[in-house]
């Protein structure tokens, strides 16, 4: 792969507005488990190896199991995660995959779980991730 631009480097003002998105989510209430699973899902629908490489292992050291993490691309298959979990994950794909819409149900089932404030919090999260993902995937981040 060729070597691309760093984007902090190259334009630090607009990293830096991202960046300043990213330090008002881990100031909020959001669960640590929440962020991370958020995180993940997104990173993984968008396709960001980087992303999901960093946030799998920041999951694990916060205590995410590997059952969890390994089950995420199946969470509607599975018994491993809660209420409202099942509403941030079904709320993180389609916003995530956004040229679909975010449906009715999906946004008022979150809504009844999570509350106003909990819910913008969490689509604010869903979009910082989805930055990144770009980023990453744009510039060509690698793993390592």
């Amino acid at each position: 792969m060729e070597k691309r631009i760093k984007i902090d480097q190259v334009e630090p003002v607009g990293y830096k507005a991202i960046l300043g998105l990213e330090k008002f989510i881990e100031s909020t209430p959001l669960s640590r488990t929440h962020k991370e699973l958020i995180k993940i899902r997104a990173s993984q629908i968008n396709g960001c190896a980087f992303c999901i490489d960093m946030h799998t292992k920041e999951a694990r050291k916060a205590g995410e199991t590997e059952q969890r993490i390994y089950a995420l691309n199946a969470w509607r298959d599975t018994s491993f995660f809660s209420e409202d979990e099942r509403a941030i994950l079904a709320l993180t794909e389609e916003v995530t995959l956004i040229s679909n819409h975010v449906k009715d149900e999906t946004y008022q089932a979150a809504l009844k779980v999570l509350g106003e404030t909990y819910l913008a919090q969490v689509i604010l999260a869903i979009i910082t991730i989805n930055a990144w993902n770009r980023i990453g995937i744009a510039t060509q981040l690698m793993p390592v």
